[in-house]
């Protein structure tokens, strides 16, 4: 009989369930959306139980939808959106309080009660994350301090709390598996990169008890048995848990030090592997564990970028230059080529390596004949030099020179922005067929972890490779103009 590993990607706007084949391809794809459960305050949160129902039922419109049978699934992996943060009973596994979700900043009080009491670098220097309500630790101290019933449950010891790997490991397990993987623990802001464990220190500062957060098990380790409630004839492994853009770094292929992968989403995560060391972070980067995969640790650095995906639909939703997205590479292309346009795209501030939170968006340097085709391609170019920036500020950091950029997300796709991304970092650039990274990179290292799978599956995949194609003159000119418009908009 075949066998097939699945997949639950856990992601923000939605869970998909994804079905890879013996040869690692991707043959099927389920999404159940949640809500955005969005206040008067600009809180994000997301129900806990809402999107456990949808795990299980994105599994069972899988199997519907491919027709194979339901003893074919030999073993499930999961990546899921990280920093999302979640706190359960731990007597009856019922959620506490909604999530918070990691774009939610109202922990922010928190975070500057802790950066006045001069905690700022310790914290960067045990968990290589500068300190932000973007993390668990200040969410999840959020969570304690605004709700006598959890801290009641902290003082019994009947706490448990965690990102949204561990609640769903928990759930598909019948409550028996309380785990975490070293990805997602080392996101966490309560995990020392060193000495690869919860941090008591840290814990204190941030009024966490420790006993409450899972244990941390490799990427490719076991997490349990699961039969989907039922829907299974018998119970089966989950025996991969890796963060999404850790997911797609390990669906990349970048298992050395120097390579590095970049996911054109609707912002961008530029992640590179450091190898079994930490980078120090700094210049606006954090440090963070890639994966600890066949009993061998990877750490990574990374960057992250607000506006890449989300600059297209700009231009979609709010300057109805364009009706789709795919238009886009037809109007770059037909743009004046000479034309000095340039965005910068920091409509709620600039993300990695600039750090400027009170940025404001401007679009620069237009001439008379500037119009539509002109500013589409200045948007698109926007996203190109970012991720340039990042990838200088990682050179600076760590003195690797990366020799390639490995490309996903939908804006990948996109042939003119692969083009000039090549051209103006002066690398090439490849973009991989296979679609679904995050969950792919969880799929094989279940497989991998279940014997199934060898690390050959991590290069199937065909690549289109785009190379530098621009003079250096006209490269260089079109930086320093890049360079000016940032700061302008920085000043």
């Amino acid at each position: 009989m075949r066998w097939y590993v699945a997949a639950i990607d856990q992601s923000t706007q939605g869970t998909k369930a994804l079905l890879f084949d013996e040869k690692g391809g991707l043959v099927g794809r389920t999404d159940r959306p949640h809500r955005q459960i969005v206040n008067e305050k600009g809180w994000i949160s997301h129900d806990l139980t809402e999107i456990y129902a949808n795990t299980l039922q994105a599994v069972r419109d899988l199997v519907k939808e491919t027709g194979i049978e339901r003893e074919q699934i030999a073993g499930l992996g999961i990546s899921n959106q990280r920093e999302t943060s979640a706190v359960w009973d731990r007597i009856t596994g019922e959620p506490l309080s909604y999530a918070v979700v990691w774009q939610c900043s109202r922990a922010a009080d928190i975070c500057r009660k802790i950066e006045l009491e001069g905690f700022s670098e310790r914290i960067r220097q045990k968990t290589g994350l500068p300190l932000s309500p973007y993390f668990p630790a200040a969410k999840l101290s959020w969570l304690l301090r605004h709700s006598r019933e959890i801290r009641e449950k902290a003082e019994k010891h009947e706490l448990m709390a965690g990102t949204m790997d561990t609640w769903l490991v928990y759930r598909l397990t019948g409550g028996k598996v309380f785990c975490t993987d070293f990805s997602n623990a080392s996101r966490s802001q309560l995990f020392d990169l060193r000495n690869l464990k919860w941090d008591e220190e840290l814990c204190g500062i941030f009024e966490i008890p420790l006993e409450s957060l899972p244990q941390v098990r490799d990427s490719d380790g076991e997490y349990g048995m699961t039969d989907l409630e039922g829907f299974l004839p018998k119970p089966v492994p989950i025996h991969g848990v890796l963060g999404d853009s850790h997911g797609a770094l390990l669906a990349q292929g970048c298992m050395r030090p120097g390579m590095v992968k970049a996911t054109y989403g609707t912002g961008s995560s530029v992640m590179l592997q450091t190898g079994d060391r930490p980078a120090d972070g700094g210049a606006g980067l954090s440090s963070s564990i890639g994966w600890k995969v066949r009993g061998k640790l990877s750490y990574v650095l990374e960057g992250n970028i607000n506006y890449t995906g989300a600059v297209v639909s700009w231009l979609q939703e709010k300057l109805g230059l364009i009706t789709d997205p795919s238009e886009t590479e037809f109007l770059a292309r037909a743009a004046d080529q000479e034309d000095k346009t340039y965005l910068v795209p920091a409509f709620t501030g600039l993300g990695a390596p600039y750090w400027d939170s009170n940025a404001r968006a401007s679009l620069w340097g237009m001439g008379r004949m500037t119009g539509r085709e002109e500013i589409v391609k200045a948007a698109l170019e926007s996203i190109a030099y970012q991720i340039a920036d990042v990838l200088g500020a990682m050179e600076r950091q760590t003195g690797i020179v990366p020799d390639q950029i490995r490309a996903d997300g939908g804006a990948a796709a996109n042939r003119y922005l692969m083009q000039f991304q090549s051209s103006i970092s002066r690398i090439p650039v490849w973009v991989s067929s296979l679609k679904e990274l995050s969950g792919a990179g969880a799929a094989y290292a279940a497989g991998m972890g279940m014997g199934l799978y060898d690390e050959r599956v991590l290069y199937a995949a065909e690549r289109e490779e785009f190379l530098p194609g621009m003079e250096e003159t006209e490269r260089i000119r079109k930086w320093k103009g890049w360079r000016e418009a940032l700061r302008r908009t920085l000043d």
